[in-house]
């Protein structure tokens, strides 16, 4: 599995190699590839611990990985209400344009493609 950071020009490898080499071999090829839980599963933590935890910077990436991994975006809408009162309302409003955002980049894209 590919970082969800990861990208052509990803620059964080110039300053800091061995904590890219660890996140993808580690954290991606081994954590998120072991079977006692689906990708998607992982998805909806991973955006619940980064919302809890006020790592919104983090968190666009991921809610575009969700998507990948099968969680639609009526469930990621509503993971997000339920977490609102668990991680704060402004948690939830701030992941909430991220998800917009990424939805909105989605669909460009896609329209970009079918041009």
């Amino acid at each position: 599995m590919r970082r969800p950071s990861a990208k052509k020009g990803d620059e964080l490898g110039a300053v800091a190699p061995g904590l890219v080499e660890m996140t993808d071999r580690i954290l991606y090829n081994e954590v998120w590839e072991r079977k006692e839980l689906s990708k998607r599963d992982r998805s909806l933590l991973t955006i619940a611990a980064l919302m809890t935890a006020n790592r919104h910077q983090q968190l666009e990436a991921h809610l575009g990985l969700a998507l990948d991994n099968g969680v639609t975006e009526e469930e990621l809408g509503e993971a997000m209400l339920h977490l609102a009162f668990y991680a704060s309302w402004p948690a939830s409003i701030t992941a909430s344009r991220l998800l917009l955002n990424v939805i909105q980049k989605r669909e460009s894209q896609g329209s970009d493609d079918k041009q």
